[in-house]
């Protein structure tokens, strides 16, 4: 896909019913003539726990761009985490200053700052130990007023009944100390955790246009993880039941609570949207999807450049780890990788380990000499670094500089016989000394064992589901495998004394994404492999997935493999992602370069300057329910965007699987017609809910 045709595909996105997003980012001068105030609510501002902290942080920007000083952002105190996220200060602006002020008078430490990333967002920070004697009264208010009942011994939910009414507490004041003239606040909660705060807003009428977002529904992600037929048994779930026996029926209930209490109800994906509809009741108002902040090249070779570099430091690894048996060439072998949270099942681990098992043998069938090192990226825990990783990666390291001292004396050596006029021979290069100190490093490198295939010592190692996978698919990095397998149990970071990368650098270095997922109500990895130009496999249960199979007509062709997981049974999911990896592992260097250049230039379809305009929707949706009379410009989205395939690609869907890998163009030109850039498929929408309706038919997800 060319340059031009994915431009012309991002302004289709960001210009809805005549509305340009860009009109919208005016640095706040519309929000402050308006009076016009955004509260972001969310368990992880300025505190990273999961993803939610990498949609808040990357959306900060260019939401900053458009509410400028206006923006706040709203979470619970890290103490662990304050000296490096925020810089502590006092507000300049006086609505805020008094309300703080306020809460501080009646015993409450409050916190407030700029947040330490882009954009420099105000953030306010409640001590959740502060107001921890107001429990009890809080717990009864909330029973009195929403019958929602949180046991004491749940201490995380404790928690959360406590942010929230310190949220509302908050919100009410703030709202008070802006006075009397015309003023639209705007609250965004996200996830369950900051639900309470909501209902709040609602149960006590405050004057809050409120959004709810929903990026997992609680139960789902329960019900995912105990190995049922979740998608196609949605409508038979006893609900209440369900949670009841996962003793989360109160968190639920706050979920489902702040669904129907929100003014505007949004979720990440279709999928979710879809789930919610059983799970929590209530149908989305509108579709969010998550974007990320796309870094721009000056040039196209810049992000190439930078996989070389990451690539050469993974060889590194690589020659440590498989020390003895490191027989193989690392210019014909790729490197994939998965990475997540550790669920087992809902991440795809089951089925991943399973179609590697399954590649592992048609490598070997075909007699290929392609070699597939494969990373598993899943934290869980361990009691330290495994021994034989270490001394590989020692051994690997004198090795090198062995060599490195050698090659310095023989270019002396060379030099000297140079300027006597001789011509240098190997005995007077090489002499024993040096082939003595080679030998000593060569016969040290040398093992009886295999390669380790987890980089730590796991804690009950027996009962580890990956380790056990691997096991079961005697997947133990002996030489005839054709694909090696590194299970690191921990985070990447840049000062580990094995893999020594964070995890940017480490995927930039990557070949390939692995991500096929059961329960994926977004999907940042593979997105952040998308941005990256790094290929990916997702599934069409992923929301990223599913975002991908509704704008690209042909999404292999760039880089995105998505597996059926919805409509094929587990061993034929299974066998279809075998066969991509295979068909991936026939792909020539030239065509995995032309593909990585594809799949790059569909980073702009996922920033945040063009996703965002479904937050501004959500957001006018929001003010136009509570304030009706606001005469402010509205969108209503219902242009359709579907990106045609490469011209080089070729047509699908095929009759059977190709045996041998696509073949790419030698030449993408950016200079087609505009006929030729882009095909949209422009579907009138009256409402929302007629949008979300065309959208679930297109998925097959309709009742």
């Amino acid at each position: 896909m060319s340059k031009g045709r994915i431009k012309r595909a991002a302004s289709t996105l960001k210009a809805l019913e005549g509305v340009t997003f860009e009109s919208c980012l005016d640095e706040g001068a519309h929000a402050f003539e308006l009076n016009k105030w955004l509260i972001e609510v969310s368990w992880e501002v300025a505190n990273k726990v999961g993803g939610i902290y990498t949609v808040i942080r990357s959306k900060v920007p260019t939401t900053k761009r458009e509410f400028g000083d206006n923006y706040i952002a709203v979470g619970p105190l890290n103490e662990a985490q304050i000296r490096t996220e925020v810089e502590v200060r006092e507000p300049d602006i006086g609505a805020l200053r008094r309300a703080i002020h306020e809460m501080r008078n009646r015993g409450i430490n409050v916190i407030y700052g700029n947040w330490l990333i882009e954009g420099y967002p105000q953030v306010v920070l409640f001590d959740i130990k502060s107001a921890a004697y107001r429990l009890g009264q809080w717990k009864k208010e909330l029973w009195e007023s929403s019958h929602i009942g949180v046991p004491d011994s749940d201490y995380e939910s404790n928690d959360a009944v406590i942010f929230g009414f310190l949220v509302s507490w908050f919100l009410g004041e703030f709202v008070h100390q802006l006075g009397s003239e015309p003023k639209y606040v705007l609250a965004h909660f996200h996830e369950w955790m900051t639900g309470v705060g909501l209902i709040l807003c609602r149960t006590r009428g405050l004057d809050v246009s409120t959004l709810f977002t929903t990026h997992a529904t609680l139960l789902g992600r329960y019900l995912c993880a105990g190995h049922c037929d979740f998608y196609n048994n949605l409508g038979n779930f006893d609900i209440d039941k369900e949670a009841g026996n996962r003793g989360i029926y109160h968190r639920y209930c706050m979920e489902r609570a702040a669904a129907h209490c929100a003014h505007i109800f949004t979720t990440v994906s279709q999928i979710t949207s879809y789930e919610s509809e059983f799970l929590l009741k209530k149908k989305p108002d509108i579709v969010t999807p998550n974007g990320l902040g796309v870094k721009k090249f000056s040039a196209l070779h810049e992000f190439q450049n930078l996989h070389a570099i990451s690539k050469e430091k993974i060889n590194n690894f690589v020659r440590g780890h498989f020390y003895g048996h490191y027989d193989f060439d690392l210019d014909k072998t790729l490197y994939l990788f998965s990475a997540g949270r550790y669920e087992f099942s809902n991440k795809g681990c089951d089925m991943f380990i399973e179609s590697l098992a399954r590649l592992n043998h048609m490598l070997k069938a075909n007699n290929s000499d392609v070699t597939v090192v494969v990373f598993l990226i899943f934290p869980t825990r361990t009691s330290n670094f495994n021994v034989e990783s270490l001394r590989g990666q020692a051994i690997a390291k004198q090795l090198r500089e062995t060599v490195h001292t050698v090659q310095n004396e023989l270019g002396k050596r060379i030099y000297e016989l140079c300027l006597k006029g001789e011509i240098p021979n190997g005995d007077s290069i090489l002499r024993n000394e040096d082939i003595i100190e080679l030998k000593k490093c060569i016969f040290s490198s040398m093992r009886q064992s295999l390669p380790p295939i987890c980089t730590h010592n796991v804690i009950d190692d027996g009962i580890d589901p990956i380790l056990c996978a691997l096991r079961r698919c005697e997947l133990f990095n002996k030489r005839s495998d054709r694909v090696k397998v590194i299970f690191h149990p921990e985070f990447l970071k840049s000062t580990s004394p094995l893999l020594a990368m964070d995890y940017e650098e480490f995927v930039r270095g990557c070949h390939l994404g692995v991500f096929p997922s059961y329960y994926e109500p977004w999907g940042y990895t593979p997105a952040e492999c998308t941005v990256m130009g790094i290929p990916s496999v997702t599934t069409n249960l992923s929301g990223f997935g599913c975002f991908m199979e509704e704008h690209i007509e042909d999404p292999t062709s760039y880089g995105i493999y998505i597996v059926d997981r919805h409509f094929k049974s587990p061993d034929e999911s299974c066998d279809q992602l075998a066969h991509y990896l295979y068909d991936f592992s026939l792909l020539t260097r030239r065509q995995r370069i032309i593909q990585r250049n594809r799949t790059e230039r569909l980073s702009e379809l996922l920033d945040w300057n063009t996703l965002g305009i479904y937050y501004y929707k959500a957001r006018q949706l929001a003010l136009k329910k509570t304030h009706p009379e606001l005469d402010e410009s509205q969108i209503i989205l219902s242009n359709k965007l579907r990106i045609t395939k490469p011209i080089s690609a070729p047509p699908s869907p095929t009759t059977s699987r190709s045996s041998t890998p696509k073949h790419f163009s030698e030449d993408e030109s950016d200079s087609e017609s505009d006929e030729d850039l882009i095909r949209p498929a422009i579907e009138r929408a009256k409402s929302t809910e007629d949008l979300n309706v065309s959208l679930n038919k297109s998925l097959n997800l309709n009742k």
